[in-house]
């Protein structure tokens, strides 16, 4: 209901500036006598997924949240799932700015932020000390000094330090933000980095007995052959779940739109079709060997019902968030 007024005031503002403003509100209001502002009903529909149970299918997606700042003010508005990250071992200050840009008549963001995030160690901090008791997926990459060659030590040291406290792992190596991260993508270097998460699960599954599903986030810029690749390799791996999509380079729908050369990853309405897509063809190689997370352009009941008609089991938003606010949640989970 007041969504639009806070929009606005937002919007005047350079957006990672807005970010951090809306955080630090955030963080007050969900701890506070205030709380009931940001807190709203939503409908239990429970999901079954990686073994996981899902209050309702609908999460939030990496990206928003890296460092676990915000947790209990998601939980708050109805997210079935909270995704944290993306975050390395490291911590590093990202990109120079500004490296996030709003592209207002589509409804789109372009972001290069770059894995900014304080570390893994801070991050595990936050999860430690925030009351939550939903799905809590850990979206993990590398440094961007960690050369690609060596990039797995990175995913398997912060596996190592999440695996407790996550109730999923997802293994960010779609985003267009750290140079070279998508070859990770593909044949062999993709094979090598999977086999060895699988081991170092089945490693902390037996340390700990307790077993945390992995799901690889892959890009909407796949073609059909590569995505067969992927498919086969995540099969053959035995991996829980795949995260279908990142955000896009390409920018064939913002052309002449402000902003729309900027470099980095293009989010929001204008990679809802192309998501949508790589979930059908997904869905159709897998055939139900894994289940999908389907990201990307989702901003109301029906995309999000394209999404799992494609063949999603759970659906995430981030950029919808953005522009339509927490009515969103409601909105889609209500009508499921």
């Amino acid at each position: 209901m007041y969504y639009p007024l806070v929009r606005k005031a937002l919007f005047r503002l350079d957006p990672e500036r807005a970010h951090e403003f809306t955080f630090h509100q955030l963080k007050r209001l969900s701890r506070s006598p205030f709380r009931f502002l940001i807190q709203q009903h939503v409908a239990t529909k429970p999901v079954q997924c990686m073994g996981l149970s899902f209050k309702n299918p609908l999460g939030l997606a990496a990206g928003l949240d890296k460092d676990g700042e915000c947790i209990e003010a998601f939980d708050a508005m109805g997210f079935g799932f909270v995704e944290v990250g993306t975050v390395t071992p490291k911590p590093q200050p990202g990109n120079d700015k500004p490296r996030l840009f709003r592209i207002v008549e589509a409804e789109g963001l372009i972001n290069r932020m770059g894995f900014n995030n304080l570390g893994v160690d801070n991050l595990v901090e936050n999860i430690k000390q925030a009351r939550f008791g939903g799905i809590l997926g850990i979206n993990i990459g590398k440094n961007k000094d960690t050369p690609v060659e060596q990039g797995k030590d990175d995913y398997l040291i912060c596996m190592d330090k999440v695996y407790t406290h996550a109730g999923y792992i997802a293994v960010n190596i779609s985003s267009p933000n750290t140079p070279g991260l998508r070859t990770l993508q593909y044949g062999d270097m993709l094979d090598d980095l999977l086999s060895a998460i699988k081991i170092k699960q089945q490693e902390l599954h037996q340390k700990h007995g307790k077993y945390v599903p992995v799901a690889v986030k892959i890009a909407p810029d796949l073609t059909a052959e590569e995505l067969i690749q992927v498919a086969d390799s995540l099969v053959r791996h035995n991996i829980d779940g795949v995260i279908a999509t990142n955000t896009t380079l390409d920018r064939s729908l913002v052309q002449g739109l402000n902003h729309c050369n900027e470099t980095g990853g293009l989010s929001g309405r204008p990679v809802q079709s192309k998501s949508t897509e790589i979930i059908r063809l997904l869905s159709k190689e897998l055939n139900g060997k894994l289940p999908i997370i389907g990201v990307g352009g989702i901003d109301s009941l029906v995309a999000a019902r394209e999404k799992m008609e494609a063949g999603a089991s759970l659906i995430q938003i981030y950029s919808g968030f953005i522009y339509h606010g927490p009515k969103l949640i409601k909105n889609i989970v209500n009508c499921l």
